[in-house]
C-alpha cells in the first residue's frame, strides 16, 4: 500500500508541476490584460469625444464663418464614437483598422480646428477655451499612454501564445488567437502643414 501511495504521490507531484508550467493560467491572465488595456484605451478615447462638443461650441461663438471645419469635427466625432470593437475582435486586423481610421479622422479634424483657432487671438485668451484645451491636451496624453500600454499587453500575450511550452497548451486546450497592435495612422509619418492665409 505504501509503495502504491508513493507512486500516486509522485504522479500527482509530476502532474501539478506539469500543469503549472504549461502556461494555461498565464495565457488567460495575459489575454485579460489585453482586454483591460483595450478598455482603458476606449475610456481615454471616450473622454476626448466627450470634450469635443464643448470645444466646438466655444469655438463656434468666435468663428461663425468656419462652419465647414466645425461640421467636419462634429461628423468625425460621431463616426469615431459609432465604430466600436468587441474585445473578442482584437485579433481582427480589419476591425482594428476600421476603428483606427475613424479615430485618425477625428484627430485630423481636431488638427484643422486648431488651425482655425490660431486665427482668433481672442478665442485663445478665453478662459473656458483654455481650460478645454488643457483638458484635451491631457486626454491626448492619456490616449497615447493607453495605446502604449495596450500594445505592451498585446506584445506579451502574442509572445506567450507562440513560445514553448505555452504554444502547445494553447494549440491543444485554449486556441487563443493573436491580437492586433494599435498602429499609427497612415498620415502620422508626415508632419502636418499649417498655413496662415
Amino acid at each position: 500500500m505504501t509503495r502504491k501511495r508513493l507512486i500516486l504521490m509522485s504522479m500527482l507531484t509530476v502532474a501539478v508541476i506539469a500543469a503549472t508550467g504549461c502556461g494555461y493560467n498565464v495565457m488567460q491572465q495575459q489575454e485579460e490584460e489585453v482586454f483591460k488595456a483595450w478598455g482603458d484605451l476606449e475610456s481615454a478615447l471616450q473622454r476626448r469625444a466627450d470634450l469635443i462638443p464643448n470645444l466646438v461650441q466655444t469655438v463656434k461663438g468666435y468663428a461663425k464663418h468656419e462652419r465647414e471645419t466645425l461640421t467636419a469635427v462634429i461628423e468625425a466625432r460621431a463616426k469615431a464614437t459609432s465604430v466600436q470593437i468587441n474585445p473578442k475582435d482584437l485579433g481582427s486586423a480589419e476591425a482594428l483598422q476600421k476603428f483606427q481610421q475613424a479615430q485618425g479622422n477625428l484627430s485630423s479634424a481636431l488638427g484643422r480646428l486648431m488651425v482655425v483657432v490660431e486665427r482668433y487671438p481672442d478665442l485663445k485668451a478665453n478662459e473656458q477655451f483654455r481650460d478645454l484645451m488643457h483638458q484635451l491636451e491631457g486626454t491626448e496624453n492619456r490616449i497615447n499612454v493607453a495605446r502604449t500600454r495596450y500594445n505592451e499587453a498585446v506584445k506579451n500575450f502574442n509572445y506567450s501564445i507562440r513560445s514553448f511550452p505555452y504554444s502547445l497548451t494553447n494549440s491543444i486546450l485554449l486556441h487563443l488567437e493573436k491580437k492586433e497592435y494599435f498602429k499609427a495612422d497612415e498620415g502620422a509619418k508626415t508632419a502636418p502643414e499649417v498655413k496662415f492665409d
